[in-house]
């Protein structure tokens, strides 16, 4: 085994990130700094979330939440990184928090980007964190390094795991509206999976994080002309049909939680309950120690919410006549909008995860921790 599949057998990944109290934005790397690069290789960094390391000098990662964090000593900090640029337009949106203050968002300009996060700090240590804020279908990351005065040994990874499988509600999608507002700008412009319930979940709960989700997703139907679903695509590096097979022994949860059907609509419960039922077998086999949690949809129309209300606590008894007794149920207590195309807001999110954190802890006996996201 190569040294970045031990690391990711480790649980624990690499990819570095530093900022700082002041954003100061995103220049051409041709445009370099007097800064010190510590490559992606450096070995100090750590990443939660689905990563490929076929090179191993620039670690990918597509995924939506896939979360880098770092200690550094230093009044400043750089990142270099590439986007894709998919379709030649796309730039995917990090978010940034350093020492636990409050985040902020940057955004690529380029195919290559040096993006300076902070100045003017105090000498150190900090510890930093960045996000992938918008999804899979926006393209992949590769990190290149960071620039900054030293970096140290990284903070430890929780021990909890938790995996958060849905579509764009369990995405971000259009619950951040502090750079570009619901219709203006791009369709992913209001993504922030950083403060989507999963993450801010995981948070409170000292938990680590992976985000399946892909925004119009469905269990058996999925929105938008959209061929393929979840099933389909779960288990993938890329979160993309045909896409390229994720190692399930890399990141084994403790709790799956599943967000699907509000792109079905109502189905057919002959259809419906065997096909989730096949699902969560299938992730069982997967995950053999894993709680699965089934949960409603904030967004789902009175019809929808009933139907799941019937749906689920069925899959739930069909799991366990097959000797599955893992499987349970959770239900939002409202429909969450607010948000860009009635999504739930940065409000909803906060309001979900709080909810989801209590069923949590109580459910897998786990200590609730006071986190500025549930401010």
């Amino acid at each position: 085994m190569n040294r970045s599949r031990r690391l990711l057998a480790m649980g624990v990944s690499v990819l570095a990130g530093l900022l700082g109290n002041a954003l100061l934005g995103s220049r051409s790397s041709a445009d370099q700094t007097s800064g010190t690069l510590f490559p992606a290789s450096s070995g100090k960094i750590l990443i939660m979330g689905r990563t490929d390391y076929s090179d191993f000098s620039m670690p990918r990662f597509w995924a939506p939440g896939v979360t880098v964090e770092a200690r550094f000593m230093g009044p400043y900090c750089y990142l270099d990184v590439n986007d894709q640029e998919r379709y030649n337009k796309n730039h995917n949106y990090l978010e940034v928090r350093v020492d636990g203050g409050a985040p902020f968002r940057v955004q690529t300009t380029g195919e290559k980007n040096q993006i300076l996060l902070a100045k003017g700090l105090t000498p150190g240590p900090h510890t930093v964190t960045i996000t992938k804020d918008t999804e899979a279908s926006i393209g992949y990351l590769d990190l290149v390094g960071f620039r900054c005065g030293k970096l140290l040994p990284p903070p430890p990874l929780p021990s909890h795991k938790i995996e958060f499988i849905g579509d764009s509600i369990t995405c971000g999608f259009g619950d951040d509206q502090s750079v570009v507002p619901c219709g203006k700008g791009t369709w992913y412009d209001e993504h922030n999976a950083y403060l989507s319930y999963g993450p801010i979940t995981a948070r409170h709960l000292d938990a680590q994080w992976h985000i399946t989700a892909y925004s119009g997703i469905g269990l058996i139907h999925s929105c938008c002309g959209m061929t393929f679903t979840m099933p389909e695509i779960w288990d993938t590096e890329d979160i993309q049909p045909n896409g390229t097979a994720w190692n399930v022994q890399h990141y084994q949860p403790d709790v799956v939680t599943i967000c699907l059907g509000q792109n079905d609509g109502v189905q057919p419960e002959n259809k419906f309950v065997p096909a989730y039922v096949s699902f969560v077998q299938t992730l069982h086999s997967s995950y053999p120690k894993a709680r699965i949690v089934l949960l409603s949809s904030p967004m789902a129309s009175p019809q929808l919410n009933a139907a799941l209300h019937k749906y689920l606590p069925e899959v739930v008894r069909d799991c366990s006549q097959q000797g599955n007794n893992s499987v349970s149920t959770f239900y939002f207590s409202k429909d969450f909008g607010g948000g860009c195309g009635n999504h739930p807001d940065l409000a909803g999110q906060r309001q979900m995860a709080k909810e989801l954190t209590s069923y949590l802890a109580k459910l897998m006996h786990w200590k609730q921790h006071s986190t500025p996201d549930m401010m």
